[in-house]
């Protein structure tokens, strides 16, 4: 069960960080920096107090909860699997929400730089949830229990 509460988990918000990389970043790139910085703000706000910090949060406590099994159960694949996902959740608060803040005190001044550097963290975070579920996946198919 704690194997698939950590996909589910990595599933989603791995989709969530694949949309922003290829739609809503590229799209706040069309428009002027003043109005894209002030966006991104209010989405993050938004981010912050609303169902994906539940999401967020359920699934880094799902994935720390399989590494742990894991661990005990001498799990090479759902070690690596969970790894991957804290990996993704350690990118988010390494490296994400520290320019989500200074975006937040600086505004459009750092909107140039910010988006170069969220968007390369972003879409590395978005490999790392894929690559959770795609390990899952393979897991899945190697038992039997998922057919191609």
């Amino acid at each position: 069960m704690i194997q698939a509460a950590a996909v589910v988990g990595a599933g989603l918000v791995g989709g969530v960080y694949t949309a922003f990389s290829v739609m809503v970043m590229p799209a706040l790139h069309r428009i002027d920096d003043q109005g894209a910085s002030n966006t991104m703000i209010t989405i993050n706000r938004a981010a912050e107090r609303g169902p994906f910090i539940l999401i967020f949060g359920s699934a880094s406590v799902s994935a720390l909860g399989l590494a742990m099994s894991a661990a005990s159960r001498g799990a090479v694949g759902d070690l690596v699997l969970a790894s991957a996902s804290i990996a993704s959740t350690i990118v988010t608060i390494g490296v994400n929400v520290p320019l989500n803040r200074r975006l937040e005190r600086e505004g459009v001044s750092f909107w140039p730089a910010y988006q170069r550097r969220w968007t390369t963290a972003n879409t590395i975070r978005a490999a790392l949830a894929t690559a959770a579920v795609l390990i899952a996946g393979t897991q899945w198919i190697q038992k039997g229990l998922l057919k191609v």
